[in-house]
């Protein structure tokens, strides 16, 4: 009973949250939801033999109501003053609340804005994300006076008839306005979170020590694998990675994060069990805050807190059920993850589809040596192309012919790649160029990903683009997919377990 309310509770909360993330649900169908669920309530004293069903269907009718109530509590309706300033040029105070987000012929800075200036100080109380020149020198928790003109955002044509909700994907990150061709000066330092600060303030001194020791792109890809910076990768091999499903290798993922974890693990085996415990949430942590709270990151890294900790206590850890608790928790904190980040929800569909069809891939492959691991990288990665894959054709309509044989081949030096770009970054940041020698191994691991990324990517069959679709056709597959594993499942068993902590 206890399994089947916390999977109604998951699901009814969900469900609401999704729901009112396209329907102006009102508070009256609260109220209606409640009332249905006091209803349902009630028929357990009517039919005991039924009683399970009906509190699961009043447990799951509260959840959604309260799924509708939390996400109608945060919709942004921006700010009276500042909405009434769109198309003008203003003057705004704020603070730097994420770190700057540099490319190439740009500069994006997400502001916290606080005052409006005129003539004189106008309160207010709103995120702006702020369009600079390429190489603005700007940090995070700078205080900030910005100029420039205010602006909706607006959705774009993304190519092939798709439409890209920007204005709900800044939403994801509190933002309602932008600020076009502006113009900022820093007024004072460190207002920001200290920590968040000192973890990014780390990461830019790794980062250079990385640079210190290695050429580009070697330097991007390192510090994509270890860190889970992106911004130096340039649009060359960003597209890549993109054509050969490869992209994954980039952001920090709960594969990268179990490889660190299990490093740390190996590192502190000889310490008591708390400082293990508490080594492994402070890496986690850190390396969270480094990636500036990217729902990726946050993702995996809960998820791997979790299992460190049913580690740690001895306790069972299932994978779909800590999935399930981590993606509530996540919502719950800001409800436009849900259905208007990406990568949120790549995240979280390839990590289900790793817990829920690896075992049979690995069955299938049987045959396949476990040697380096060739087995279980063959397995986990038809597992997760299988469950992102209608979302990716919704999304963006590239269909990558050569994921599998690319990722297989690519992954393999991986945990070796993040070791060697630690030691050659560590070594930069202490002695500078002079560490080149220590950072061959790296460059040798990293030549090699980038040259099989570029060798799949320039085949001509790499990818085919297919057209936009409705989003019904997406429900669908995935309708097929779950039935096909329902079906799978009365037919086998897996022979082995889904990886525990990605």
């Amino acid at each position: 009973m206890g399994s089947s309310i916390f999977w109604a509770v998951v699901g009814g909360f969900l469900g609401g949250v999704f729901a009112r993330s396209f329907l102006p649900l009102a508070i009256g169908v609260i109220g209606f939801f409640c009332l249905l669920a006091c209803a349902a309530f009630s028929f357990v004293f009517v039919d005991r033999s039924k009683a399970k069903s009906f509190i699961l269907i009043a447990v799951a009718l509260f959840a959604c109501a309260g799924g509708i109530l939390r996400m109608h509590a945060a919709t942004l309706s921006g700010d009276p003053i500042l909405t009434r300033a769109i198309g003008k040029n203003v003057v705004l105070e704020g603070i730097v609340s994420k770190e700057p987000d540099a490319r190439e012929t740009s500069t994006l800075v997400s502001i916290q804005a606080s005052a409006l200036i005129t003539g004189s100080s106008i309160p207010v109380r709103a995120g702006v994300l702020a369009i600079l020149p390429a190489h603005t020198e700007i940090l995070y928790g700078d205080k900030v006076r910005i100029a420039g003109v205010l602006q909706a955002p607006q959705a774009f044509d993304t190519g092939a008839g798709r439409q890209f909700d920007y204005p709900q994907y800044l939403a994801v990150q509190g933002i309602a306005y932008q600020l076009g061709f502006a113009q900022v000066k820093s007024i004072s330092g460190n207002a920001g979170n200290p920590i968040a600060a000192f973890a990014i303030g780390t990461k830019e001194t790794y980062l250079q020590g990385m640079r210190a020791v290695l050429p580009e792109p070697e330097s991007a890809l390192g510090g994509g694998i270890t860190v889970g910076d992106k911004r130096s990768v340039g649009p060359e091999l960003a597209n890549d990675f993109q054509r050969d499903s490869l992209v994954h290798m980039i952001v920090l993922s709960g594969y990268n994060i179990t490889v660190v974890l299990n490093s740390i693990a190996r590192l502190l085996a000889w310490t008591p069990r708390t400082m293990q415990f508490g080594g492994s949430i402070f890496v986690v942590v850190f390396f969270i805050l480094m990636s500036g709270g990217a729902s990726s990151a946050a993702r995996a890294g809960l998820m791997a807190l979790l299992a460190v900790f049913a580690r740690a206590t001895h306790r069972t850890y299932l994978g779909e059920r800590a999935l399930a608790a981590v993606s509530v928790a996540m919502i719950m904190w800001n409800p436009f993850t849900l259905a208007f980040d990406p990568s949120f929800q790549l995240s979280a569909l390839a990590t289900l589809g790793l817990i829920l069809f690896t075992p049979y891939f690995a069955a299938w492959f049987s045959k396949i040596p476990e040697k380096f691991g060739a087995r279980e990288i063959l397995a986990s990665t038809c597992a997760t192309q299988l469950m992102v894959l209608p979302f990716l054709l919704y999304q963006n309509g590239t269909l990558s012919i050569v994921a599998l044989p690319a990722n297989l081949l690519a992954l393999l030096p991986v945990p070796f790649a993040m070791l060697f770009s630690f030691i050659g970054a560590l070594g930069g940041m202490i002695f500078g160029s002079y560490a080149v020698p220590l950072a061959f191994p790296a460059y040798a691991l990293l030549w090699y990903i980038i040259t099989i990324a570029h060798l799949f990517a320039s085949l001509p069959f790499a990818a085919v683009s297919i057209p936009a679709f409705s989003a019904w056709w997406m429900f669908g597959a995935y309708a097929v997919l779950f039935g096909a594993l329902l079906f799978i499942k009365k037919k086998s068993r897996p022979t082995c377990r889904a990886p525990a902590a990605k």
